[in-house]
């Protein structure tokens, strides 16, 4: 009797508990909710807004220096996006230098994490003069550049230059020399990072694999090859996926350093259609050219994360 009858009441203060339990959690939801709703709505207000607008105004055309041609055309700044070859050249210098400069950051950053790991003695101070390009502003970046780099006859690259004997060079009028320019200054300031996001996963690989290596009589390549790359794989995607969305999205210090030019030798997707929208007043043929690059950076990431979630 005693069992049934404490089992009896203990039956409903278990439902009581169970119920402040739901309330408890339900109250604990609003509470996060609530913290969360301001950033959501800075989120959608930054971002998710303008996105949308952007995708509008791309389906119309808005002409300031032909105000009376202005209107509703729907696709057809795309259909005429497809046909222009100046797009097309964009798009190739785009995926140049995206393709170089990645490449260089993380080959240059996997040579110094490497390089470091191997210091006995320095290596903090390397890292903080490592660092230091990556907390400048691109824009900053791209005066000194110009300014005290590859200024003809007065820079220190061309002052190397003829110091070398291959004599002064118009690093900025060339075509070719301005397009190796702005790679380079781009990888001068982005291979810190990718030096120490694989500096940091060097340090965490285990040490006991590399000495059963050893004793296997492993070279140092092979070691490399077979134990370091593999391990480092997840870490050295990421960087690529991070580095490549960024490079395809440059502006400031080729807009700096070259303005497009000579010509459209350097004109990006990202600053042909700043271009268009601002110089040539054609807002809505420019806001095509943005979803475009916006396309293009979404099919190149997605790819990318494909390739991390492989095995």
């Amino acid at each position: 009797m005693s069992t049934g009858s404490g089992t009896s009441m203990d039956a409903p203060a278990f439902i009581s508990s169970m119920d402040a339990g739901r309330v408890l959690a339900r109250r604990e939801r609003r509470f996060a909710s609530a913290l969360l709703a301001p950033a959501f709505a800075a989120l959608l207000a930054t971002t998710t807004f303008p996105l949308l607008y952007l995708i509008w105004t791309s389906t119309f055309r808005i002409d300031l220096a032909m105000p009376f041609t202005n209107g509703f055309i729907g696709i057809d700044n795309y259909r005429d996006l497809l046909a222009d070859s100046r797009f097309w050249s964009s798009l190739s210098v785009s995926m140049i230098y995206t393709i170089s400069t990645v490449v260089l950051q993380v080959a240059i950053g996997l040579g110094l994490a490497l390089f470091v790991m191997g210091m006995k003695k320095g290596q903090g101070l390397f890292r903080l003069i490592a660092i230091l390009p990556v907390v400048l502003s691109p824009a900053v970046v791209g005066m000194v550049w110009r300014t005290f780099m590859l200024q003809p006859e007065f820079g220190i690259v061309d002052f190397l230059s003829i110091n070398a004997g291959l004599g002064s060079q118009n690093w900025l009028g060339d075509p070719t020399l301005a397009m190796i320019s702005v790679i380079v200054i781009h990888t001068w300031q982005w291979t810190p990072f990718a030096f120490m996001v694989l500096l940091a996963s060097l340090a965490a690989l285990p040490d006991d694999i590399y000495e059963a290596a050893r004793i296997d009589r492993a070279s140092a390549w092979q070691r490399f090859r077979r134990i370091t790359l593999p391990l480092l794989r997840p870490a050295i995607v990421m960087v690529v996926i991070m580095r490549t969305m960024v490079a395809l999205t440059a502006f400031a210090a080729i807009f700096t350093v070259t303005g497009g030019g000579p010509g459209t030798a350097t004109e990006i997707l990202n600053l042909y259609a700043y271009r268009k929208s601002f110089t040539e007043l054609s807002i809505g043929y420019g806001s095509a050219l943005a979803v475009a690059l916006l396309v293009v950076t979404i099919i190149i990431s997605a790819a990318l994360f494909a390739v991390r979630r492989a095995k």
